[in-house]
């Protein structure tokens, strides 16, 4: 009889029914795989057990449950069932005996094996682990209810804002499919089984649920759109002369066509608002949604009792027809400006975690580990605190760690904002997401994962969005307010009408009450800030200031502090080639030719501003020999038989030459204005010296001194040395500085102005800056800096000078008061019309209010509101 061969499958159907002939782990999730038809051994030794319990459960009704992954920490249930998380079956709480052979044989192993070796957040994907990586922390951007976090997608329970998830900080598993064959998928690098292709890593889910939540809010929005139009067309045709409806169908039938065309922008489109309203109402929070759910509600119901039951109506709300004047236009439109508001909301939303995301791409997705004297390519995740990495000319860094073998020049513009890359040598630290140069070496992993500087700064980043408030928009603080009058001016009507009314008084009573919150119900609201916002960041988009987030303009006009960068900010954000000079008989001119020409074959960007410089000059530059980068020191080479050579303090010493305490005196005053100088040596004789700088921009001197007489302190925060920060300073009579300046400096910087009250701007250009961009009331990024700089700021000036943050200080000031006037022209016509709504007009007069004149007021304000936005183009 022939033995039987078993075969395998991976219980989470990563590659659908596919079997495997050997034990061992799945190559996509890395569960362990199970000999195919033991699953009923599994169920009896699992489900049984489960189902046994749950009909004890029903028999004695006190039993509690809980889930075995903890996915809620110790919370337990009443019922039996599966986790609301990770959809596992409830376990009977006081006979984990019973169960945690199994649990630990399923899960717990496989967790204890995924924090090992592999990405813990491969498992969430299928439903295990903790439960916070599998579903994410969402938090509400209004701050709500301070730091409260919740675990799924959705609204604010206290205002209605759509929830925001915090993006991850470390990089979740990287799966690998082929191209050609994209059901292939594995867990690591390696060639394609079936056409040989090498596998890639896939971007994984790249829609995050604000991106999902923009989408069906805008898909609502077109819907709103494409009813509200004939909508509002049918309504104003009786105001334009030349268009007779009428003469089509009778006004009662394009009534009917008005309430089937408005009817699904309420409910379908709109529906979400009255769910915030009513939560406003419960809690007793008035808002904006307070205001109009009620004046929207009532226009709807009103306009559907006038509809079907016109001879409720007194004789007064009627026309000749008998017909009572609806506003299906009014529900349609403003519920249609409200969501034109909630899409442009969400899609700033959508784009919260695009910093963080571009952060996490600055990472390679594999490393090249040593093993035995082999290259292999890994996960990055699988990069353990000890291995030996090889890293190739041009690649990203992709751990902390320190050189063991080896020698490179290093970009770290990333985290010091500096132009000027570094050289590093045996025992030097390296920074994962730096740029290495142009020769490889080995280094040792020391900082992994969440320990990286990368994953701190993405945490930074994280924890700024989260932490700061926007402040509450003026239309919702005046709404509040105005809610509560109009409401108790309603009761009020019903009250007095209903007691000292005229016959039938219940219906004038009810008549004249939902009248007072038609005529409150704010049409203009909708427009008022949305206007002036669109009119004035076109405004600002045309003086180079681009806004990202509305509040942005709100914030812009209050601060009084600002901090920023110097590299790319204040100067140009790379060297170039200051001054030159020389020692003895060569002339100046010609130090910079011998300069020029030594770093010619260099790749430094020192090297390269000196050849430019040179250029720019019309310096002729001459051929040497046998040049040679000297790491630490600098370059030299041969010309006529003679050495040659450019660098620093130990080039000289091994040139064996001296400097005169004369020249030395020189060299520290150029130092102390923040240039880099370089020594020029011919034979054992110091030539003479050239100097590098970033030089500071035209536009900065001018800028810093505008914003200054605005009464704002203007605070320079830089990775640079004190002396360069110094000089640089000194020179633009800032109201401080601080050198030397890491990333979590400048964040901590921000927060502690923030906690003195102060209202803080930063303006950077560099992904250093990105953690304090985030956390500052106003990010402003330079144009011409990174975009993951641009992607943490609000505000992002064109032309990258400082004389842009003056223009957006200037507009956010006129934008401000634009919209506080339309805040006033959409209550005044409003608050003017409730009193005659209220029918206070009725005992002198016998005038209740004319729908015409509510129509009008409500038309009246509309105009008001859109021209006086309109006068911010000029």
């Amino acid at each position: 009889m022939e033995p039987k061969i078993n075969k395998y499958y991976c219980p989470m159907k990563c590659e659908g029914e596919k079997q495997y002939d050997a034990p061992g782990s799945c190559p996509v999730c890395n569960m362990h795989l199970v000999i195919v038809g033991s699953e009923k051994e599994n169920t009896d030794h699992g489900h049984t057990g489960n189902h046994k319990h749950q009909e004890h459960q029903m028999h004695s009704g006190h039993e509690k449950y809980y889930c075995a992954m903890k996915c809620e920490g110790d919370k337990q249930y009443d019922a039996p069932g599966k986790c609301p998380v990770c959809n596992m079956e409830l376990l009977v709480v006081g006979n984990g005996k019973a169960e945690s052979g199994h649990v630990h044989h399923d899960h717990g192993e496989h967790n204890h094996h995924d924090h090992g070796k592999h990405d813990h957040g491969k498992h969430d994907h299928h439903g295990h682990g903790d439960s916070k990586k599998a579903s994410g922390t969402y938090y509400c951007p209004m701050r709500c209810e301070g730091d409260k976090t919740y675990e799924q997608a959705g609204d604010c329970p206290e205002c209605g804002m759509h929830l925001v998830k915090e993006a991850s900080a470390v990089p979740s598993g990287t799966i690998y499919s082929c191209s050609m064959h994209p059901e292939i998928k594995r867990n690591k690098p390696g060639s394609c089984p079936i056409c040989g292709m090498e596998l890639i890593p896939e971007a994984g889910d790249i829609e995050s649920e604000e991106e999902k939540a923009y989408k069906k809010m805008a898909k609502k929005f077109k819907v709103a759109i494409l009813l509200s139009v004939p909508v509002l067309f049918i309504a104003m045709s009786e105001y334009i002369p030349f268009i007779d409806l009428e003469i089509i169908a009778p006004k009662k039938v394009w009534n009917w066509i008005e309430f089937v065309l408005a009817t699904p922008v309420l409910f379908y489109s709109s529906w979400v608002f009255f769910k915030r309203g009513w939560s406003s109402i419960i809690r007793w929070t008035p808002n904006m949604w307070t205001l109009i759910s009620i004046g929207v509600g009532a226009a709807y119901i009103f306009s559907v009792i006038a509809l079907i039951l016109p001879d409720l109506f007194p004789p007064q709300f009627q026309d000749g027809n008998g017909n009572v004047h609806i506003y299906f236009e009014a529900v349609a439109v403003i519920l249609t400006l409200v969501i034109l508001g909630q899409v442009l909301e969400l899609r700033a939303h959508s784009k919260t975690n695009s910093a963080i995301k571009a952060l996490l791409g600055l990472v390679p997705p594999v490393a090249r580990i040593i093993r035995n004297g082999m290259e292999e390519e890994i996960p990055l995740e699988e990069v353990r605190p000890g291995n030996i990495l090889k890293v190739k000319p041009g690649e990203k860094i992709p751990v902390d760690g320190k050189i063991k073998e080896g020698t490179a020049v290093i970009d770290e513009g990333m985290i010091t904002g500096e132009p000027i890359p570094v050289e590093k040598s045996n025992g030097d630290k390296v920074t994962a997401g730096t740029i290495n140069g142009k020769t490889a070496f080995e280094m040792e992993a020391v900082k992994v994962g969440s320990d990286t500087l990368l994953a701190q700064i993405i945490e930074m980043v994280n924890q700024a969005s989260r932490s700061r408030a926007p402040i509450q928009k003026l239309a919702d603080v005046v709404a509040k307010y105005f809610v509560q009058i109009v409401i108790s001016v309603a009761i009020i009507t019903f009250a007095v009408w209903a007691i000292w009314g005229p016959e039938p008084a219940y219906v004038y009573a009810f008549v004249n009450a939902v009248a007072v919150l038609i005529i409150a119900c704010p049409c203009a609201l909708g427009l008022a800030t949305p206007m002036s916002i669109m009119v004035g960041t076109g405004r600002m988009a045309q003086a180079g200031v681009l806004v990202k987030d509305a509040q942005a303009i709100e914030e812009m006009n209050k601060i009084n502090t600002l901090i920023i960068d110097k590299t790319g900010t204040i100067t140009e954000g790379k060297p170039s080639l200051k001054e030159f000079t020389s020692f003895g008989e060569l002339s100046d001119e010609d130090i910079l030719r011998y300069a020029a020409a030594v770093d010619a074959d260099s790749e430094h960007p020192i090297a390269d501003a000196i050849v430019k410089g040179a250029k720019d000059k019309g310096v002729g530059i001459f051929k040497v020999e046998d040049f040679e980068s000297v790491t630490g020191k600098g370059v030299q080479a041969m010309y006529k038989g003679e050495k040659v050579g450019l660098g620093n303090d130990r080039l000289v010493e091994s040139f064996s030459a001296s400097i005169s305490s004369e020249n030395r005196e020189l060299v520290k005053a150029w130092q102390a204005i923040g240039q880099t100088v370089m020594y020029l040596l011919r034979g054992k004789k110091v030539e003479g010296i050239v100097s590098v700088a970033d030089a500071i921009k035209p536009t900065s001197a001018k800028a810093i001194k505008d914003l200054q007489s605005m009464g704002i302190e203007v605070h320079m925060l830089t990775g640079d040395n004190e002396l360069t920060a110094k000089a640089v300073s000194d020179s633009l009579h800032l109201d401080g500085f601080q050198a030397n300046c890491l990333p979590d400096d400048k964040y901590s910087k921000v927060k502690e102005l923030q906690e003195q009250g102060h209202i803080v701007a930063m303006a950077g250009d560099g992904i250093n800056d990105a953690p304090a961009l985030a956390q500052a009331n106003v990010g402003i990024a330079m144009g011409t800096g990174t975009d993951i700089a641009m992607q943490s700021a609000e505000i992002t000036l064109v032309k990258g000078n400082l004389d842009g943050i003056v223009r957006a200080r200037d507009l956010s000031a006129k934008v401000m008061r634009n919209i506080k006037q339309n805040l006033f022209f959409a209550f005044v016509y409003n608050a003017l019309g409730v009193p005659v709504a209220a029918g206070v007009l009725f005992p002198f007069f016998g005038i209740l209010l004319s729908p015409v004149i509510a129509a009008a007021a409500m038309s009246f304000s509309s105009v008001s509101v859109i021209s006086n936005a309109l006068r911010l183009r000029r």
